[in-house]
């Protein structure tokens, strides 16, 4: 059940993986380097989009676009065209910020959050988009805003901001996106690097990626204790996502980023997309954007 390297595109800072099931595709972004990858398994072709900023995440939009959280905030990127619309940026004030990670809820609002461009301080902010393209704030003071996962009841938002080495729980309102009872489920030792972006598969548990650790590891939110560990051949894992026929291949993202000569050496695969097989588990189809504009 080991990992096997995706495509061969070799990301600065590669994150925000995604399956679009409608066209079979895996789809990444490398944050510093402003581009969205997409690969097809079935024909072994990747596309990359331009976007010309810093780009954090993105979803896949009901009008069959993405919806992307990027430096300037949020927009739609063509998929075609690879032209960029931008809605609104919450944070114009902040320039020293940018978006990182961010995900659809089950009721098609886009969540993503912010972080230092320079991890130096506590300014991010966890923000949300609307059908009617407002955006809320839902949390403050966060240092690197990083994943988001529902449970399968849409009952709990799980969040992490990884310098904290935890990993949250807020109380979801499913109709009107309120958070609520925030409290740690998940705590990661310090040996194992901080978490990371995480997923959630078809029995509720929680996986997240290790930065600094080296794993993918498999979590119990219920009673906080890991439950398996994939080994990964580099340090930097970002982030997880199932994907595949059956959705249960895995789908690991990673960075170069920051890492010294001698330590590329050692993990030439660095900023690599992988892919665990058949990975003994399976996972929900991503939610997309709904507008109603």
């Amino acid at each position: 059940m080991g990992p096997e390297v995706v495509s061969g595109i070799i990301c600065e800072l590669g994150e925000g993986p995604l399956w679009d099931d409608s066209k079979k595709q895996i789809c990444w972004v490398d944050i510093l380097n402003g581009n969205i990858h997409e690969w097809s398994p079935k024909t072994g072709t990747s596309n990359t989009i331009s976007v010309g900023q810093m780009i954090g995440a993105m979803a896949i939009s009901d009008n069959g676009n993405y919806l992307a959280a990027m430096k300037d905030g949020f927009g739609y990127v063509n998929r075609k065209t690879g032209k960029v619309d931008m809605i609104t940026n919450p944070e114009k004030d902040l320039p020293e910020n940018r978006f990182n990670d961010g995900k659809c809820d089950p009721v098609g609002r886009f969540w993503a959050g912010t972080m230092p461009i320079a991890e130096d301080k506590s300014s991010g902010s966890l923000y949300v988009l609307d059908a009617s393209l407002n955006v809320g704030k839902k949390e403050s003071n966060i240092s690197i805003s990083n994943g988001l996962a529902w449970s399968l009841d849409h009952k709990t938002l799980y969040f992490i901001d990884s310098p904290t080495r935890k990993v949250v729980a807020y109380d979801y309102d499913k109709a009107s996106g309120e958070l609520a009872n925030k409290r740690t489920v998940i705590t990661i030792a310090v040996e194992d690097g901080f978490p990371d972006g995480m997923t959630i598969d078809n029995e509720g548990m929680i996986w997240v990626a290790h930065w600094g650790g080296w794993q993918v590891a498999r979590y119990d939110p219920g009673t906080g204790k890991k439950l398996l560990s994939i080994t990964m051949p580099v340090a930097q894992v970002t982030s997880c996502a199932f994907g595949g026929e059956t959705m249960e291949d895995l789908y690991i993202t990673s960075a170069k980023k920051g890492l010294s000569e001698l330590e590329l050496k050692k993990q030439p695969l660095a900023g690599s997309l992988f892919v665990v097989r058949n990975c003994g588990h399976k996972g929900l189809p991503a939610y997309q954007f709904k507008s109603s504009t």
